[in-house]
């Protein structure tokens, strides 16, 4: 079987169209330079280079298997594709080694990859009972089972609320620590059991899968998504050379909120309220893309409904600054 067929096959990229229209004004050029900052199996950084000729692209990963899979499927490009094994908020210190500083256009697709999800051993998915790990590079790091293990019920309470938006939290919290005290955590079918008894049967009627916010949950954790991402992008913008383009897919509102925040600032002036005079430092440094957030039309969505939740926000750097990040 051919490995980069297999691989395309399993991978629909979200919004793949859009993205490639709104970072190609800043990559139509020699040397362009391209950052998918969340590789996955490669599917945006495809279209980017088969639309692009003159680009070259380092796609950075965290998931060493990712890494594989998408080398695999984007070899035909040969030296215009560089696999960078990191975790995001890394990308530009493992970049700065391989001597690139300054870059062109940035794609972060954020939230668990379809390998990911499509890999039942990974834990990611509760439909399939499976070790309860959720990391997204499995060489290193805490797993889900310990947190479920080893967290107090506060701090389980405290992360199902804030990373879950989990109704429930602390009658999930009450029933884990309790449940844990027969036996430890293994695998996601006991966890899922656990949860359709903490959660009123009213609400799993309504409300989905009742994994669905406590896995999202564990994932966060293990993973540190949030405090990665708000080191992340800030980063990313401070490498952006003027005209540079930066796109966004978010998944939930916790992300998706501070990609918002972070791009209206870079869009807003910093003068005060009644100065005539703006200073060169206090205006704008970015520009905004998309008005909003932009969402997948109902055809994609019928096509691929990993997409459904999706929002993608952009922005194009418009003055240079100092920079905040290394």
């Amino acid at each position: 079987m051919n490995s980069s067929r297999n691989t395309a096959d399993r991978h629909v990229p979200v919004m793949r169209d859009r993205i490639v229209d709104l970072l190609a004004p800043a990559l139509d050029r020699p040397g362009a330079v391209f950052v998918d900052g969340t590789l996955g199996m490669g599917g945006h950084t495809e279209a980017i280079l088969q639309r692009l000729p003159h680009v070259t692209a380092y796609g950075v990963d965290r998931d060493p298997q990712a890494l594989d899979l998408a080398g695999a499927r984007l070899a035909s490009f040969g030296e215009r594709f560089i696999g960078v094994h990191a975790v995001y908020d890394q990308t530009f210190t493992a970049l700065a080694d391989l001597g690139v500083d300054e870059v062109d256009g940035v794609l972060f697709d954020l939230g668990v990859s379809s390998l990911q999800l499509d890999e039942a051993d990974r834990g990611f998915a509760y439909a399939h009972d499976a070790p309860l790990d959720m990391r997204m590079d499995q060489t290193t790091g805490v797993t889900a089972a310990d947190v479920l293990n080893t967290y107090s019920g506060a701090d389980l309470e405290r992360i199902l609320r804030e990373y879950g938006e989990e109704r429930f939290a602390r009658r999930v919290a009450v029933a884990i620590v309790r449940e844990r005290q027969q036996a430890p955590f293994t695998t996601s079918a006991r966890l899922v059991e656990v949860l359709r008894s903490a959660i009123p049967a009213a609400s799993q009627r309504t409300g989905g899968h009742p994994g669905k916010r406590t896995f999202q949950a564990l994932r966060i954790e293990v993973n540190s998504e949030l405090d990665v991402w708000r080191a992340a992008l800030p980063a990313a913008i401070d490498h952006l050379r003027v005209d540079g383009r930066i796109a966004v897919l978010s998944y939930h509102s916790l992300e998706d909120r501070i990609t918002k925040q972070v791009l209206a600032a870079g869009a807003k002036s910093t003068a005060p309220p009644g100065i005539p005079i703006e200073l060169p430092e206090q205006a704008p440094y970015l520009r905004l893309l998309t008005r909003g957030a932009e969402t997948p039309d109902d055809t994609e969505i019928a096509q691929n409904p990993r997409a459904a939740s999706a929002r993608l926000r952009a922005a194009a750097r418009i003055r240079t600054t100092e920079r905040t990040s290394a």
